[in-house]
């Protein structure tokens, strides 16, 4: 294979936002070609490499960037079947997401910065996979972080969005701090930072400390993929644009955590207390996440928490000891999660608010946005995990493994003993696993029907000044979307709908992979799909419900959100509150589910208020105390100073009346003295 190949793929993209930063203020025109292009040909690029390089076959190129009295640093370039479909999967959301933005945001001044930042966002994403170095896969680590901070900040002007980016941008680097200090160890118990060499001392147990490496590097995926408790910054990142949201939650920086765990799992099979804390860290995230996304008003927050949970399947793969498992359902669900999201970018387009609620009473929704409805739909279908779509397949992939696990026959191939993985996470993951097939089938259900399937009533004008959130980057509702934002949901419907499909034969996917099989379970099919189906008919069934109790007592309440002229809103029958199906199966947990069950408010309490009062106290003790002291040193010389100018007068017998005065004064001394 030709080296430029690959090298080009993360190169294009870098090159492009730079060219993008550097015209977009003078030549406007150029931003749209600079975003699209680059991407677009690394992708196509990607695709070719994965297709060069065939399945079960490896690529490793280096070369020294600086000597370092220790263990060296390389640009190193590994290439498997890992890397191959993940890269893949970047190529086509990123170009997807560019070809939307578009259009999406056509009238943002500043589009030509967002632009660039998404294309710089995304090399940095081709450097973690295509990375053979740890230390060259933390700077793309960390480039991702402050492009998020930059993206979901866009909306500067607003205080959510400054909030958020900076709420991002701090839990994230809260977790980093371990994880460098998880590279540094794994680079010194290894003797090098090259990935294919720590990995062959891995699985020939030569690391001093594998529990405290993975335990650190657990504290910086925990951040990078929102997994509990560094999982708070993700559904407060809704306050970006939506087609970033796409981009983050799919293809990249929430991948990259689950991405390296998945490459340096040798590691972390070393070190069962690990694999314990990684199960039940994954099925806190998972049920907790999906409670949380039953209880949203907010469409992007549902999917927001939706994101999460998918993302505590994958972690839960991997603490059962089978990377095929979470790589295989990291790209089935980048692929409809972020179809989900471009869907939703449409419907916000044409609804003009975020509110399921509100959406519920436009008459007419699902008509006036067909593409969105429909891929919307494949998306939830996949999401829920039925047959024969990607998220079925890939979700039966996580519960089989962890089936096994929890009976001592982990899947971990040839990277380690099955008896390294403790049956209590199989369980664990098992377990919660199911209980949020359950949940995640609900909160779909209840999104679907709420937004788009709400009983027509008589419309009502909304009334003046009347309160309306839109997003900022959205269109004028009153014309149809345009072909940059349909064209994208129906290229992503398509591995939503047939990539599940690639696990079924051996030689196909799992081949490009470990190899082992990936054939759903029997009994775990079974399980799965039927808390599914139970879920869809719970969530139905509670949407029915309400809905007839609203019929029997008609209340009318003033609509929530005010469109423009052109647009009406029907009055529901009840207050919105009381017909949310989310209420009704959650009781007495809505409150607490609704407002993360009080997460944010605990870190508030345990973090935040006592790192304002150290400051409030720093602030007072160095203005209080260390400046009086400064402002005293400064101030004695000058009053000392005043005082002997006093004396100072030029006037010669002054002068000589102090010098007799001064005589006697020592005459007298000194014969009392004596």
């Amino acid at each position: 294979m030709n080296l430029a190949l690959p090298i080009l793929v993360p190169v294009l993209p870098a090159l492009g936002a730079a060219a993008g930063l550097a015209t977009g203020r003078r030549h406007p025109g150029l931003a749209r070609p600079l975003a699209v292009l680059p991407v677009a040909v690394s992708a196509v690029l990607a695709l070719v490499t994965a297709l060069q390089l065939g399945t079960g076959a490896t690529l490793d190129a280096a070369t020294r960037l600086a000597p370092t009295g220790g263990p060296e640093i390389s640009l190193a370039l590994h290439l498997d079947g890992f890397s191959s479909l993940i890269s893949v999967l970047v190529g086509l959301v990123a170009t997807c997401v560019q070809v939307y933005s578009t259009a999406y945001l056509k009238d943002d001044p500043r589009y030509p910065s967002y632009a660039a930042l998404v294309s710089l966002f995304t090399a940095a994403m081709f450097l973690v996979v295509y990375s053979g170095d740890l230390i060259v896969l933390l700077v793309g680590w960390e480039v991702m972080g402050i492009c998020s901070y930059f993206l979901i900040g866009h909306h500067w002007e607003t205080a959510d969005a400054r909030s958020a980016s900076l709420k991002a941008f701090l839990v994230t680097k809260l977790g980093d701090v371990p994880f460098l200090f998880g590279l540094f160890l794994l680079g010194a118990d290894a003797g090098t930072f090259r990935i294919t060499e720590v990995l062959r001392t891995a699985t020939g147990g030569g690391l001093d400390h594998p529990t405290l490496i993975a335990l650190l590097l657990l504290a910086g995926v925990a951040g990078k993929s929102a997994q509990f408790p560094l999982h708070t910054w993700l559904p407060d990142a809704m306050a970006g644009p939506t087609p970033v949201s796409a981009l983050i939650h799919a293809a990249t920086m929430v991948a990259a955590g689950i991405y390296l765990v998945a490459r340096l799992l040798p590691v972390f099979l070393l070190s069962s207390a690990a694999l314990l804390v990684l199960a039940v860290m994954a099925a806190v995230t998972m049920v907790g996440s999906a409670l949380c996304a039953l209880a949203q008003d907010d469409l992007k927050r549902v999917l927001a928490y939706s994101t999460v949970g998918q993302l505590g399947y994958m972690a839960g793969a991997l603490a059962s000891g089978d990377r095929q498992a979470a790589v295989f359902h990291l790209v089935g669900h980048g692929a409809f999660k972020a179809l989900l999201f471009l869907t939703a970018g449409v419907v916000i387009h044409a609804a003009h608010t975020n509110s399921i609620s509100a959406m519920s009473r436009i008459d007419g929704l699902r008509h006036r946005v067909p593409d969105a409805y429909w891929t919307m739909g494949i998306a939830l279908v996949a999401l829920v995990g039925l047959p024969p779509f990607a998220g079925f397949f890939s979700k039966e992939s996580v519960l089989t493994a962890a089936e096994h696990a929890a009976h001592g026959e982990a899947l971990t191939g040839r990277l380690g003993p099955a008896s390294a993985v403790p049956a209590a996470a199989g369980w664990t993951v098992l377990v919660a696993g199911l209980l949020t097939a359950l949940l995640t089938a609900a909160y779909a259900a209840r999104l679907w029907l709420v937004a788009f399937h709400a009983k027509p009533v008589t419309p009502v004008a909304a009334p003046a000044g009347a309160p309306y959130s839109p997003e900022i980057d959205e269109a004028d509702p009153a014309h149809a979307e345009p072909a940059a934002m349909r064209w994208p949901l129906w290229v992503l419907a398509v591995p939503t709908m047939g990539f599940g499909l690639l696990g079924l034969r051996s030689d196909w996917l799992p081949a490009l992979l470990d190899g082992e099989p990936l054939r759903p379970g029997s009994e775990t099919m079974v399980l799965g799909t039927g808390t599914a189906l139970a879920g869809l008919l719970i969530g139905w069934a509670a949407w029915r419900t309400v809905n007839a109790r609203a019929a029997a007592q008609p209340v009318r309440v003033p609509p929530q959100a005010g469109p423009p002229a052109a647009e009406t809103l029907t009055a529901p029958a009840a207050a919105p509150a009381a017909a949310d199906p989310g209420r009704l199966l959650l009781g007495p947990l809505y409150g607490p589910a609704q407002h993360g069950f009080g997460v944010d408010r605990l870190y508030s309490a345990l973090f935040v208020r006592p790192t304002r009062a150290a400051a409030r106290l720093v602030r007072f003790l160095d203005r209080a105390v260390v400046e009086t002291y400064v402002r005293g040193a400064g101030a004695a010389p000058g009053w000392l100073g005043r005082a002997v100018r006093f004396a100072q007068t030029g006037n010669a017998q002054g002068y000589l009346n102090a010098l007799l005065a001064g005589a006697v004064l020592l005459a007298v001394l000194v014969a009392v003295g004596s």
